[in-house]
Order: C-alpha cells, then structure tokens, then sequence
C-alpha cells in the first residue's frame, strides 16, 4: 500500500512538472520585446475594415497634365524635386494635355479654358521680395521680358496675350479637346538674381508654373482648375547643355552603389500638380503692392505653413513618362 502511495506521489508531481512546462512559453515572446499594435491590425478582420474605407481625393489624377519637352539632370537624389536647365531664349515646348477621366469636369467638355505660365522664383527669399527683384531685373534690362511665348512655333493657343506690367507671365486660351503645345522662352538667367556678381557664383533656381481657369458665370477666366510647375536653372546660351553634359559624367564616375542613390535622366519634364489656388491679380495692384503673392508648389513644407497643407505628389512621374514621350 506504502509502495502504491509513492507511486502516486511520482506520477503526481511528474504531471504538475509538465503542466508548468506547458505554461512557461505562455506570454514569453510577448514579453521578449514591445509589444506591437501593427500585428493585430494586420488581422484580415481589420484589413477588411480598411479596404472599406473610401479613398483619399489626393489619389485622383490630376484634370490635365504639362510635360516639358526638356531633360531633367541625372545629378538629383531620389526623393529630391526634378531639375532642369535651359538656356537663355531657346524655345521649349510645354504640352498641354487633358488627363481627365469619363464623365470629369463635364462643365468644360467642348469650352476652352485659360492657361497662364509664368516663372516664379524658387527660393523663399527671393518670393518675399520678387517684386523688387523683377523691378530691377527691368531697370538694367529695359524692354527686355522674362517670359515669352514662341507663338509661330505654338500649336493649338487661342488669343495669346502678355501684360507690361508682368514681365513673367504670358496667357492664352486653349481646347483640352485639341492638341495643344506652348513654346515658351526664358530670357532672365539664374546667375542675375545672385547677391554678388563676381562670376563663378552658383545661379539662383526658378519655377515654370502652369495655372489654368475655366469661365465663371459672367464669363470671365477666374475659377481655379489646376496648377503645376516644376524647377528649373537657366544658363547663357549652349550653357545648360554643357551643364547636362558635366552632371552627367560626373555621374558616370560614381560607383553602382552611390548612383543607386539618384534619379535617371529623363528626356521630358513633368510639371508637379500643386494644391494651392493662384492669386489673381489686377495690373493696378499688382504694381502697388510691395511684393507679389502667388501660387507656390505644395511641397514647399515650410514656405506654405502659413497658407495651406502639404501634399505629396498625386500620381507617379514614372507612369506617366510612359504615357508621354517627346
């Protein structure tokens, strides 16, 4: 009876040894390391949530699309804005084209819409005082323009006109039904708007901006449609294709590795959309105020904190690259 005893006592304490084996993996790996929240919404019951969830406007295409017949620099990191360089008074083509979709913006579907360009500075800085800036780009260059349209190269630009009090902007009307392309030329270089002008100084950056309108109800070109521009530096003469030329060896010379680090070149240049409305300005107020305020690209985090959010780019520049070839 004593031996039967015992042998209760053995198989007792080897099940108690087991059951508490079977417990001490219970919460280790939680207790391994933080506990993370991605791993319980990553449960289908919570991507089926999601999936329901409408979509965001900002993955839209945007109503119409500008590519600019020139190459961007192969010397830009990744994440970084395009770059491209032009040189002084060439002519370079801007096409217009209609992204819209079946059934978007039926209100202009057989109208024509107005399109302003314009070239903008790209660095704060000089926003806050382009008036002054433009002011004196025209004193040393009297009856020169910044801006200006190539129309006997231009297809499909209706009622082109250019205001002499805004020497960076030209306007014309235009039929998304239609091919359309601008040819625009730039007359100021990057290096005139550097603070010392002993040579050799790095050229400040500018904007091409596209701003188009629709008719309001009295018919006038003020209801906002879309805006998009890109950034550009502009050299002397034959300038930018050497400029092209030495990023592009300097690219040649880096290693596998680092160049995996920046954007190809690409042949054409597609204006960024931007979420800002323009500021229309009458030419009377325009000359009165100290310095103008316009429409600047929305990933300007810091430049537009006190006038509007941040918005990433709506659509993939590499989609459409291959939807648009010059």
């Amino acid at each position: 009876m004593a031996w039967v005893l015992k042998m209760d006592e053995v198989i007792e304490s080897g099940l108690v040894h087991d059951f508490d084996a079977s417990l001490s993996g219970i919460g280790q790996e939680l207790g391994a390391g933080a506990y993370s929240m991605s791993d319980v919404l990553a449960l289908p019951i919570f991507k089926q949530e999601d999936s329901s969830l409408p979509l965001d406007d900002e993955t839209k295409n945007p109503p119409f699309q500008y590519v600019m017949c020139a190459a961007t620099s192969p010397a830009v990191k990744l994440h970084d804005e395009t770059l491209t360089y032009l040189n002084q008074g060439q002519s370079y083509e801007i096409r217009m084209l209609d992204n819209r979709k079946m059934g978007d913006m039926p209100e202009i579907t057989g109208k024509l819409v107005k399109s302003i360009i314009r070239v903008v500075f790209h660095d704060r800085r000089l926003q806050y005082t382009e008036h002054q800036q433009l002011e004196g780009w025209k004193w040393n260059r009297p009856g020169d323009r910044l801006l200006d349209l190539d129309i006997p190269m231009s297809v499909g630009i209706i009622d082109t006109r250019t205001n002499p009090s805004q020497l960076n902007a030209v306007e014309f009307l235009w039929d998304p039904a239609k091919r359309t392309s601008a040819f625009i030329q730039v007359h100021c270089i990057s290096t005139e708007f550097t603070p010392r002008k002993h040579g050799g100084e790095k050229g400040v950056p500018f904007r091409i901006q596209v701003d188009t309108f629709k008719q309001n109800e009295n018919g006038e070109y003020t209801d906002h449609l879309h805006s998009a521009s890109c950034q550009i530096k502009v050299f002397k003469p034959k300038g930018a294709d050497r400029k092209q030329k030495t990023d592009r060896e300097k690219m040649e010379k880096r290693t596998a590795h680092e160049k995996e680090k920046y954007q190809p070149s690409y042949d054409t240049t597609i204006l960024t959309e931007m979420r800002l409305e323009p500021i229309i300005e009458d030419a009377v107020e325009h000359e009165q105020k100290k310095s103008s305020k316009r429409t600047l690209p929305a990933d300007y985090g810091d430049s537009l904190a006190k006038r509007g959010s941040v918005r990433d780019f709506c659509f993939s520049l590499h989609c459409a690259r291959n939807l648009v070839q010059c």
